[in-house]
Parts: C-alpha cells; structure tokens; sequence
C-alpha cells in the first residue's frame, strides 16, 4: 500500500553556489558522513550533493511533513544498495514519522530514484507499506 509520494528538483548550480558560499558549514548541515564520503569519491561531487538534496526533499514530502516539524536534513540520508539502487536510511524524527504512518502490523519500504541532466537533479520517493508476511 503507498502511504506517500515525493519529488523534488533541483538546480545544481544553485547547491554549488550555496557550497561555495558556506562549504563544510553546508555540507557537514546537510549531508551524512556517508553521503559525503559518496559524493567525493564522484567525479561529479556537486551534482551528486544535488540528487541528494533533492532525495531529501522528496522523503519529507513522502513523509507528509515537508522539512518542519521537526524532521532535520540528517535524520534522511541517501545510501546504495550493492547494485547501485539509491534507497534512504532515516532516524530521528523522520524514522519515528515514518514507523506512524504505518498501519498496524505493515513494514515500510522506501523506492527511491534520482537523476541528473544539468543544470538539474530530480528525485521521487514513494513510501510503501508492505504488508505481514501469512
């Protein structure tokens, strides 16, 4: 069952502008040491702070909030599966949000895709709910 849909896009010129501008002090905000340690070992380090931004965005729409009530940009973080499949790891706050839109007794799974064509980047996030396994 899906419990919420995402989108985001992004400009990439905007986030290396605003990396720029700020450097660590943005990127240490926003990203996690994991999605850090992704994007440098990219050729395309500001294109894959891009996507990333705009998964996060998507999640928070996903999750119903948007980025207020207290969901932090570091509680959603990008992490790929082995086969590339992008996917998001959230605590905090948005782990708590997502467990409550949970009916009883369902697992969530977060489908995630991101791309880039620039000067854009674009994610969706659909949350699912799957269900017990009988």
């Amino acid at each position: 069952m899906i419990i919420g849909i995402g989108s985001d896009l992004a400009n990439i010129d905007r986030i290396a502008g605003t990396i720029e501008r700020f450097g660590d002090r943005f990127i240490n905000r926003v990203f996690t040491e994991r999605e850090q340690a992704t994007a440098n070992r990219r050729r395309e380090t500001i294109a894959t702070y891009a996507k990333r931004w705009a998964a996060k965005e998507a999640c928070s729409k996903a999750l119903g909030t948007g980025l207020r009530m207290g969901i932090s940009w570091k509680d959603m973080g990008v992490v790929n599966l082995r086969t590339g499949q992008p996917t998001m790891e959230l605590t905090g706050w948005a782990y708590d949000r997502m467990h409550a839109l949970m009916p009883p007794g369902h697992t969530p799974h977060m489908h995630v895709t991101i791309t880039d064509d620039h000067p854009w980047a674009q994610a969706f996030v659909v949350l699912e709910a799957l269900p017990p396994n009988k």
